[in-house]
């Protein structure tokens, strides 16, 4: 972890681009710029919450213990994203969940008092929260619904139609992030024997083409039809 020195150019996220522009010199002065380095921890599960944390850059898993050698993704936050924010409760002073840099990474971070003042002066930015905030909700209800009720095929199908609508793709027809066939089973709840014998038959099949930790989609259909 590594704090910025000196002017950072924030202007263009997303926390700059919703609050009023009155309120920017308010944001300069009580931001953070932090940068993580790939594997480093920004808060975990149990952490004391200080505060919430707006991506600028990089990719981050937010994860949580599941079994005694398990870990369930709940998601992956890229540029625009929020974390931090499931901490913000009148009943629970602890994250709940665990962020972890996939990359390189960096942060504005605002502390719980100032972004509680800052919910209160921006009305735009709070209805902008609150609809992520719903949206986020909606698709972890839909997750835990998958994993409940969603053969591992499915849920693994759904899973790199997913991931790609996150990430893009890049100019060869890839997803834009490489995730880790690991990820990929902790974001299933699967195992990792199962979710590499599932992309080699996805391969097999013609759905999907590989190249190293590279995934690229072949067939949208064929996977959508796997997760009904």
């Amino acid at each position: 972890m590594k704090k910025e020195k000196g002017y950072y150019d924030a202007t263009q996220s997303f926390i700059y681009r919703k609050c009023l522009k009155e309120w920017w010199p308010a944001l300069d002065s009580n931001r953070r710029i932090i940068h993580y380095k790939k594997g480093e921890t920004l808060f975990k599960e149990g952490d004391t919450v200080e505060g919430v944390f707006f991506m600028l850059n990089g990719v981050v898993k937010v994860h949580k213990h599941w079994t005694d050698d398990k870990e369930l993704i709940i998601r992956f936050a890229a540029e625009d994203d929020i974390l931090g924010h499931r901490g913000l409760s009148t009943h629970s002073i602890t994250y709940p969940i665990t962020a972890t840099a996939l990359s390189d990474v960096t942060i504005l971070f605002l502390t719980l008092d100032f972004f509680r003042v800052t919910l209160t002066v921006n009305t735009g930015f709070m209805y902008d929260f609150m609809m992520f905030f719903a949206d986020e909700l909606l698709l972890s209800e839909q997750r835990m619904r998958n994993l409940a009720h969603m053969q591992v095929k499915g849920r693994v199908a759904r899973a790199l139609l997913v991931i790609e609508d996150k990430f893009g793709k890049d100019q060869e027809g890839f997803i834009g992030f490489a995730i880790t066939r690991q990820d990929i089973a902790a974001y299933t709840g699967a195992a990792y024997e199962t979710v590499y014998k599932l992309l080699t038959e996805f391969t097999e099949s013609g759905y999907i083409k590989t190249d190293g930790k590279r995934i690229a989609i072949l067939n949208n259909d064929a996977l959508l039809q796997l997760t009904r």
